[in-house]
């Protein structure tokens, strides 16, 4: 197996050794863990960017046939956020059996301070009930103060009040 530890001859020895060695890492773990959960310790500042934002709330409220279309009602609640002057969404719509069927950019704004409207659009040559899941693949563009595409996807909570499901 390779060279003895000093000391550590036989199978008691490397037992010993092997115990010495964990209790060595569980020490240097624990202490580890004790200064990450110290008052000192640098706060995530990501994740506290993030909690600070105001959600920026996309519901599926209905989906309902139009000709050879599925028509689709998007509730967008931007109740606690600054104004948005584009709010350029990539979604994807899958079928009942999770494959994807069709790709659509659609512009949900603008969209005022503190002010919740409803968007709607229609996914061509798909019936409603063929709609499983939608899905926002992506923010494609996000304007207004000091909004990025990056901090629009953070902020985004998606929610549905259809058989399908919404989500990011």
């Amino acid at each position: 197996m390779g060279r003895a530890m000093p000391g550590c001859r036989g199978i008691g020895g490397r037992l010993r050794a092997g115990f010495v060695l964990v209790a060595v890492l569980t020490a240097s773990i624990s202490g580890a863990a004790a200064q990450d959960a110290s008052p000192a310790a640098k706060p995530d500042v990501k994740s506290e960017a993030k909690s600070d934002a105001p959600p920026l709330k996309i519901e599926l409220n209905r989906l309902e046939p139009a000709g050879d279309a599925c028509r689709t009602y998007m509730l967008v609640d931007n109740g606690r956020g600054p104004a948005l002057k584009s709010l350029k969404v990539d979604l994807f719509a899958f079928d009942t059996e999770g494959v994807a069927q069709k790709r659509l950019a659609v512009e949900l704004g603008p969209v005022q301070e503190k002010k919740t409207v409803v968007r709607l659009f229609d996914f061509a040559g798909l019936a409603c009930p063929k709609i499983g899941r939608l899905l926002l693949n992506d923010v494609l563009a996000c304007e207004g103060g000091d909004a990025t595409r990056e901090s629009c996807l953070e902020r985004i909570e998606t929610t549905s009040k259809t058989s399908a499901a919404f989500d990011r």
